[in-house]
C-alpha cells in the first residue's frame, strides 16, 4: 500500500476559515494600530498620520480605503471651510476592542519591547 493511500485527508490540521479572513486583513502591517487609533475617537486623516509613526500618507490612504471596503470604518468629509475628512469605526469595526485590548495584554506578557544596541 502506498504512503498516500494510507493517509487519511479528514485527520489533517486545517487553519479555521475565520481566523484566515482576519489575519488577512488585520495582519497587513499598519491596518492594526489605525484600528486601535479609532477606538478611541473618530479621527482626521492627519491625526491619524501624527498618531502613527512611521506610516505614509499613501498607505495610510490605502489602509482606510480596504478598512472602509471590510465594513470596518467609515469616511465621513466635514463640511468646510475647511473641508476635512474624517473617520471613525463602524459597530463592526468597535467590536473589535476587547480582542486588541487582549492582544496588547498579551504583548506586554510576551512580547518584549526590544531595546537599541
Amino acid at each position: 500500500m502506498a504512503v498516500e493511500e494510507m493517509h487519511d485527508a479528514s485527520a489533517c490540521k486545517q487553519v479555521d476559515g475565520g481566523i484566515s479572513r482576519v489575519f488577512q486583513l488585520l495582519g497587513k502591517r499598519w491596518t492594526g494600530p489605525i484600528v486601535a487609533v479609532l477606538v478611541g475617537q473618530p479621527a482626521h486623516f492627519t491625526e491619524l498620520r501624527r498618531a502613527i509613526p512611521g506610516i505614509s500618507e499613501r498607505m495610510l490612504s490605502d489602509r482606510l480605503t480596504e478598512l472602509g471596503a471590510a465594513g470596518l470604518v467609515l469616511r465621513e468629509v466635514d463640511e468646510g471651510p475647511p473641508l476635512r475628512v474624517s473617520y471613525r469605526l463602524t459597530e463592526a469595526g468597535a467590536a473589535l476592542e476587547p480582542a486588541l485590548k487582549e492582544l496588547g495584554t498579551w504583548a506586554k506578557k510576551y512580547l518584549p519591547e526590544r531595546r537599541p544596541c
